[in-house]
């Protein structure tokens, strides 16, 4: 057979882009070799509908064995009871979660897109906002924190069936132990989207939701370093409170609701390739390394978002928690747009958002976003982030100033050529 030339030169290209670049784009992150040589092998090839020892297809003998691997390395991890590790996405563990519990039509209480919410979580234009009566809470205007009496007080008036903790450009910690107070005053069950902090939490750096919410999704390629793909996690199974069934009018206990909700609720045959990536991904999360990893992590953002507000950055609550920050440029004079068409051709890649109370359509936006995963995966430490943060600046400050946008990416390709990824490709 002839070797794809066109799509492995492409391959090739992209790369190069990860080398030679300064990615900031907080949901991505740079995994292992080895996390990328098991997802790229002979396991895509297992087609493995069902769960392991419950197979609808002959030949599971051996996938069976790495998924029940993912399975327990992710539980080991958090210290929870249930996991499920087949999710394509974080999307789809999301959606796997919302038909377990809910009917067309329920209510729902989650964080505002707008705010920093996430798309599933109940957004018009996603099936969450489509199929359920989604309401929002939001940030307060004067601090960009968690609104927690807004949250409190809708919730007492709406009476959702499920409130949402958990957000995509959100810099700070949640108190998952007074989101579970008014959940039980009001009947409402609650899950955490942990998609961005997860790794954060694994080692303890941040709250752990799982003594306060009922249901915990994250993906696996943003402070995890995996693959890309989803997950969800129970930290005790539990006999649902709504009385709901399977199918067939069973009443089951919330694993068995979550998995048929899985499969066959979203999803088909599980991608075998990429959780046997995840079990090598959490074989690493289990390490020292990796403590050592997230610790810097922190470091970084801190130390990022410290030069910004040097340099009179509006950071949206004033700093960060965990891994990324969000920043209002309209004290800048340009768009989140513009800001990052500039960075790109700087060789800098970050993605514009919205921020609370944007004056700007989602297409424009007046914010940006910026995560340090992957530059912490590169090796750079908070003695870096000042260059990081000069290089920024020097575009934005010049966004028409093609020369200036051209030196800024010598000097970025050039300052990354000593942070060496993947040298063995």
């Amino acid at each position: 057979m002839q070797r794809d030339t066109l799509v492995f030169d492409l391959i090739n290209q992209e790369l190069e882009r990860q080398r030679h670049g300064i990615e900031l784009i907080a949901s991505e992150n740079f995994t292992s070799l080895q996390v990328i040589q098991a997802m790229g092998s002979v396991l895509t090839n297992k087609y493995a509908e069902g769960y392991p020892g419950r197979r609808y297809y002959a030949g599971c003998e051996i996938v069976d064995q790495t998924e029940q691997l993912a399975i327990d390395r992710l539980k080991q991890i958090f210290n929870v009871e249930y996991a499920n590790v087949q999710p394509h996405s974080g999307a789809q563990a999301n959606a796997a979660i919302a038909l377990a519990v809910l009917q067309p039509g329920d209510t729902t209480l989650g964080l505002d897109l707008s705010m920093g919410g996430h798309l599933t979580h109940g957004s018009p234009v996603n099936y969450s906002g489509k199929l359920y009566n989604a309401q929002f809470y939001g940030v307060v205007k004067e601090t960009g924190l968690i609104d927690y009496e807004m949250l409190e007080s809708k919730a007492r008036s709406l009476k959702p069936k499920l409130i949402i903790c958990g957000a995509s450009a959100y810099s700070r910690d949640w108190d998952y132990k007074r989101i579970r107070a008014v959940a039980d005053e009001v009947g409402a069950l609650v899950w955490a989207d942990i998609a961005h902090p997860a790794g954060l939490i694994a080692k303890g750096l941040l709250n752990s939701p799982f003594e306060h919410c009922h249901f915990v999704s994250s993906t696996t390629h943003k402070t995890l370093r995996g693959p890309r793909g989803g997950v969800i996690m129970l930290g005790k199974d539990f006999e649902n409170p709504f009385g709901l069934t399977d199918n067939k009018g069973n009443v089951r206990m919330m694993s068995s609701l979550i998995d048929l909700a899985v499969f066959p609720g979203i999803q088909g045959g599980p991608l075998e390739h990429v959780i046997a990536a995840k079990a090598v991904a959490f074989g690493e999360i289990l390490t020292d390394e990796f403590l050592v990893y997230q610790q810097q992590v922190q470091k970084n953002a801190q130390a990022m978002a410290k030069a910004f507000m040097a340099k009179e950055y509006h950071l949206i609550s004033g700093g960060t928690d965990n891994h990324l920050m969000l920043i209002d440029l309209r004290n800048k004079n340009i768009s989140g747009k513009k800001a990052e068409q500039a960075l790109v051709k700087a060789d800098i890649t970050a993605n514009k958002n919205m921020v609370p109370f944007d004056d700007k359509s989602a297409f424009i936006t007046s914010g940006i976003r910026f995560g340090v995963p992957a530059i912490t995966t590169r090796g750079l430490v908070e003695g870096d982030m000042q260059f990081v943060v000069d290089a920024i600046d020097r575009v934005l400050m010049n966004a028409d100033n093609e020369a200036e946008i051209a030196a800024v990416k010598k000097q970025v390709n050039d300052f990354m050529t000593q942070f060496k990824l993947y040298p063995e490709l």
